[in-house]
């Protein structure tokens, strides 16, 4: 075994490594670029190298730096946790002939199965189910359209170096076939260094399931059974689970079966992971194979009881695989959630920034939190946006999916926005409780987007609720302060109107020994809780339910956060409400003619100049946030004025980038 060891990456999965190490008795080592030199995971480690400057083309992509570390350090191994440099088959050949142990695949199973085209054709070989489609490189965007005509549309665009839905593009027609070649390869290049795009027939109404599996350098091969990755958006996964609600005891075999099978025939070692594509009838196609550690790769550890990251480094170290095929059981259910800093309410874009207050839900035999964060840490412009991933236990699928609700609701996450309120609101979908999942489940059930600050109806009563209990308790102790006038005491009234984004309820509340009664237009809501003013979070039994509602007074108003709803609330008293509807709307200020910047980021390209005239639709900028290409055009027909940024510009939010007539 390995007396200490180097892990390549940042954030979240580095302290996940280093979790498992110090178990085992290993010393670690973090590297660090000049941006994350008062990150969590650099103050974890035993020891720590800074590697370079912000970018992470000059530090965490940079080989020879993470060499020269571990020399420094006399680290025995690297751990490269996934991401950067984690599937790059150089670095695995750079690392052996420095004499330092890789902990991963061989690097030849990781150059085969990182070209998605050679890897498509191994598995051809090997008789596992392919998708249909063109494994030649495509030219240009014409090459493109011809190769989708001939499959038939739609079709996927695909970076054969991709992962993590970068340099993925769906194309149902030839102007979205040749734009989405454009952004495929244009990102695939900047991610990868690597803009080779290949074409698949798009499968209608997949659903995402990939099989982990296990394999030592003795020949010994195993899959862990699956997980469910279907819910998805933009082609990035976000809740994970296993086992999956779709896959039943045959199916699993056959395709854990193929899965040892490609394992084989690409002789691999370590943990991996193959992933499949799997239609309504459960034909199941080859995806890919991700030779590294998954994110979501938590959900596998709690329904097998296996510590995959000790897996890797034992089969590193040469020890033979532990468990033995028939004896491999999926316990209970997992789920998993990724938090990320990004803006559900701003059509998820990126935002960075300073953490000023963190607050996860405690952690217990159900509850994980993997996070590489604190309060006061930075979210970096530069890296991937993830916060943290939560995961929930259960013995079965609807007790795990409860306690991911409640945990979720419990999550605490101030100075940037994060993807909370979404997580929350697609864990309590009926139909996400159901099973009922595709990839397509995101744009099926949230068409024109997400609002959070819209309150559905089923919810109302209960916002409507703790927000009056909340501003009575707040109200009552502000009527206790000393040294008011005789006299003029405040008389505090059970009776309140509660104005809300899209709506305004009246409520009127009784208390009682140990629980409270709110009425809501004419639904009586039945409250017990501890509560107390100034806890940020309101727990109680709803109606015999246990719930969690995050609560921050703003001024004079209650910002209410809970089952995927964000929203402001106004407690008046009656009289109060009815004069506030004649107040007048505030409007912001008119913006129409300018082009904004949705997000941080870098200006890219600009694709018009002073004096074009632009269709609705048409391309104007492209910018670039946290590895990925963003595409803005106009939304009517106009005329450009002036530019106002430049390519290579790095842009704030909201900041204008050209100005219309």
């Amino acid at each position: 075994m390995f007396s200490k060891i180097l892990i390549a990456n940042r954030g979240e999965i580095a302290c996940r490594v280093m979790r498992t190490a110090k178990r085992l008795g290993i010393a670690t080592v973090a590297v660090y670029s000049e941006a994350d030199a008062d990150a969590l995971h650099v103050e974890l480690a035993d020891e720590s190298v800074c590697i370079g400057p912000a970018p992470s083309t000059e530090s965490y992509l940079c080989i020879e730096k993470i060499v020269e570390a571990c020399r420094q350090s006399g680290a025995e191994a690297v751990h490269p946790g996934y991401g950067f440099l984690s599937e790059n088959a150089e670095f695995a050949k750079v690392l052996d002939k420095a004499g330092i142990v890789f902990i991963g695949p061989p690097a030849e199973a990781m150059r085969t199965m990182g070209d998605k085209i050679a890897s498509k054709n191994l598995a051809e070989s090997a008789g596992v189910s392919t998708i249909p489609g063109s494994t030649e490189v495509i030219k240009d965007h014409k090459h493109a359209e011809r190769i989708a005509r001939q499959i038939g549309y739609p079709v996927m665009l695909k970076a054969s170096a991709g992962g993590g839905g970068k340099g993925m593009r769906l194309a149902r027609d030839e102007a979205s076939c040749r734009e989405g070649f454009e952004r495929a390869t244009s990102e695939a290049m900047s991610s990868f260094g690597d803009g080779r795009v290949f074409i698949e027939k798009f499968i209608e109404r997949p659903r995402h399931i990939e099989i982990q599996v296990l394999a030592d350098s003795h020949g010994n091969v195993v899959h862990l059974g699956e997980r469910e990755c279907s819910i998805q958006r933009r082609h990035q996964k976000i809740i994970e689970e296993s086992p999956s609600p779709f896959i039943d005891g045959e199916t699993r075999n056959a395709m854990g079966a193929q899965a040892v099978v490609l394992a084989k025939a690409v002789d691999y070692r370590s943990a991996g992971t193959v992933e499949f594509v799997v239609d309504p009838q459960r034909n199941f196609y080859f995806l890919e194979m991700n030779t590294r550690l998954q994110v979501e790769h938590p959900v596998t550890e709690w329904v097998t009881g296996l510590d995959l990251v000790e897996q890797m480094i034992r089969i590193a170290a040469g020890d033979q695989i532990s468990i033995r095929q028939d004896s491999v059981r999926l316990k209970g259910s997992a789920v998993e959630a990724r938090i990320y800093a990004e803006d559900p309410a701003r059509n998820f874009n990126p935002s960075p920034g300073r953490i000023t207050r963190y607050s996860p839900p405690e952690e217990n035999e159900f509850v994980r939190v993997d996070s590489g964060v604190f309060q006061g840490a930075e979210v970096s412009n530069y890296y991937d946006p993830m916060i943290a991933k939560l995961i929930a236990y259960g013995e079965t699928r609807a007790v795990a999916i409860e306690r991911l609700e409640l945990a979720l609701d419990s999550f605490i996450i101030r100075g940037v926005a994060s993807n909370l309120p979404f997580l929350s609101a697609i864990a309590a979908n009926p139909r996400y409780k159901e099973g009922a999942l595709s990839t397509d489940f995101v744009d099926e059930e949230y068409p024109e987007g997400f609002d959070p600050a819209k309150v559905p109806e089923s919810k109302q009563a209960l916002v409507a609720a703790v927000a009056s209990v909340v501003h009575e308790a707040y109200a009552e102790r502000a009527s206790r302060i000393s040294g008011g006038m005789p006299g003029f005491s405040r008389k505090i009234s059970n009776a309140w109107v509660v104005r809300m984004s899209n709506h305004a309820t009246e409520v009127n509340l009784r208390f009682g020994d140990s629980e409270i009664e709110a009425e809501c237009a004419g639904k009586v809501i039945k409250l017990q809780s501890r509560w107390r003013v100034g806890d940020p979070r309101f727990k109680a039994l709803v109606d015999g339910e246990r719930v969690c509602i995050q609560v921050e007074k703003r001024g004079v108003r209650f910002r209410l956060i809970h089952a995927g709803i964000d929203v402001d609330c106004l407690v008046l008293t009656p009289r109060a409400g009815e004069l506030f509807r004649h107040v007048p709307e505030r409007r912001g200020q008119d913006a129409s003619r300018y082009l904004l910047s949705p997000m941080p980021g870098l200006l890219v390209r600009l694709a018009v100049s002073p004096g074009d005239r632009v269709a609705e639709g048409q391309e104007l900028a492209v910018v670039e946030a946290m590895k990925m290409e963003n595409v803005l055009r106009a939304d009517q027909e106009r005329t450009v004025a002036e530019l106002l940024s430049k390519p290579g510009d790095s842009l704030a939010a909201d900041q204008p980038i050209l100005e219309f007539e």
